[in-house]
């Protein structure tokens, strides 16, 4: 299946009209990244229909269409844009804890451990009862069977995974759950009148959205919402964990305040917020964010018209809709890990080149919630977007395989420098990929500088 009919289909799951096809051009093909899987069709996929979404605002806008060109390479290295980010000059972001990564338990399975955050760390080390050490940890796990581990990991809300083979995937019932769900689930919320957009100078000018998540997906949403001139408020709590790489590259065009939902007075000042903007996107599990009082149905409530974006690890339903989770677990769970270390010879499991479920899903997100502002223009209505990553990662795993995949180098820095450009921010002279949709009328760019988190009032701009 080539880009143009795995973009068919993106666009049936959004609702989004297919006229923009005809203004788009396609460059490159598969491998761009050494991988088994069509990384780099998902890259270019997912980010062209982002880039559709925008132009099909822009059109409502203004009532003109524009040309788009996405480039294969250059989407490949997009999702990957955290590991190329540079500050002054300085060495390459450290993106993994030191006992992150992947073990072999006493029955000779195979788990991964996610441990970035310390309070993930130290819960496992408490579990194990072990040092805070490789070796010791390696050791303890010795004494353990995959199963067991995952389930005593789950039971304690932590974050780890026991690989599987992709038919012991299809087999779980989980991944039969996600088998029922949407790639990208788009549901009415309520009713609200229309609201066309003004015309503007940019697809996404004067467009108001709260980014409530962290790590890769969803700030790649708000990113790539930025970048079509929308203004992203990211919201965090001062308390909660961040990996620092992710926070400087995804936080290119954000203002970005601090909230913590414990407190009374925070959570009006979020409503407040709301009152005054168009898109809502979050990351909680499902329905966790309910008990703050800012479900969907309750910020359509504030809001009416607003667009709900949700974003799960293993979606919405199913017996592990509540776990916790990350892309690389996820790889790891759904047999992926497995699939391309077979397709290389390699033992154990093998990663991915890139976080593709995080970015494609982060790309699905802000394509969806763009077409929702051009529905929503049309018909009224509050929406409700759903993503997760595992039903992303199902998804890439129906693209099927390629047998070259891994005939290309890995691209370093060096290799890519035609595809960075230097900018200004809150953390020194920042170098980053750009993004990778080229609009010809309106070109994707990013009004502010990333800047540290908290850096900015829970007040839009005039």
């Amino acid at each position: 299946m080539e880009t143009p009919e795995i973009l068919q289909g993106i666009c049936a799951a959004m609702d989004l009209p297919l006229a923009g096809l005809n203004d788009l051009e396609l460059t490159g093909q598969d491998p761009v990244l050494p991988s088994s899987f069509k990384i780099g069709a998902v890259a270019q996929a997912a980010i062209a229909a982002s880039a559709l979404a925008a132009a099909e605002v822009w059109y409502q806008r203004s009532g003109q269409r524009q040309r788009i060109k996405v480039d294969m390479r250059h989407a490949a290295i997009e999702f990957r844009s955290d590991r190329y980010i540079r500050i002054d000059g300085g060495p390459p972001p450290e993106l993994w804890d030191k006992i992150a990564g992947t073990y072999q338990t006493g029955d000779g399975r195979w788990v991964r451990l996610h441990t970035n955050f310390p309070h993930h760390r130290d819960g496992i080390l408490d579990l194990l009862g072990a040092a805070y050490e490789r070796d010791a940890v390696a050791a303890a796990l010795g004494e353990w069977t995959g199963q067991d581990f995952e389930d005593a990991v789950a039971e304690r809300g932590l974050v780890a995974t026991m690989m599987r083979t992709p038919g012991e995937w299809d087999a779980h019932p989980q991944a039969q759950a996600l088998d029922q769900q949407p790639l990208i689930g788009i549901e009415r919320l309520g009713d609200a009148p229309p609201r066309p957009l003004a015309a503007a100078a940019r697809p996404l000018a004067g467009v108001r959205i709260l980014d409530l998540t962290r790590i890769i997906a969803g700030p790649v949403c708000g990113r790539t919402l930025a970048a079509h001139g929308a203004d992203v408020m990211r919201v965090t709590a001062p308390h909660l964990p961040s990996v620092a790489a992710l926070v400087t590259d995804a936080g290119r065009g954000k203002l970005s305040t601090h909230l913590d939902f414990a407190a009374e007075d925070n959570r009006d000042s979020l409503r407040k917020l709301i009152a005054e903007a168009d898109i809502f996107v979050q990351g909680y599990r499902p329905g966790g964010i309910d008990r703050w009082g800012f479900s969907p149905e309750e910020v359509a409530k504030i809001r009416p018209g607003i667009i709900y974006v949700s974003l799960s690890a293993y979606g919405h339903v199913g017996p592990w809709s509540q776990r916790r989770g990350y892309d690389s677990l996820i790889q790891t769970a759904s047999g992926i890990n497995h699939a391309e270390a077979e397709a290389c010879g390699q033992d154990g499991p093998k990663a991915l080149p890139c976080q593709a479920l995080d970015h494609a899903s982060g790309y699905f997100m802000a394509a969806a919630a763009m077409a929702a502002l051009a529905r929503r223009a049309e018909q009224g209505g509050s929406w409700h977007i759903r993503v997760s990553l595992a039903r992303t990662g199902r998804w890439i795993q129906s693209l099927g395989q390629i047998g070259n995949g891994f005939d290309i180098a890995d691209p370093s820095l060096d290799d890519i420098h035609d595809l960075v450009e230097d900018s200004a921010s809150g953390f020194g002279q920042l170098t980053a990929v750009r993004h990778a949709a080229q609009l010809a009328g309106t070109p994707t760019h990013w009004a502010r500088p990333s800047m540290p988190l908290g850096s900015h009032p829970p007040v839009w701009p005039d």
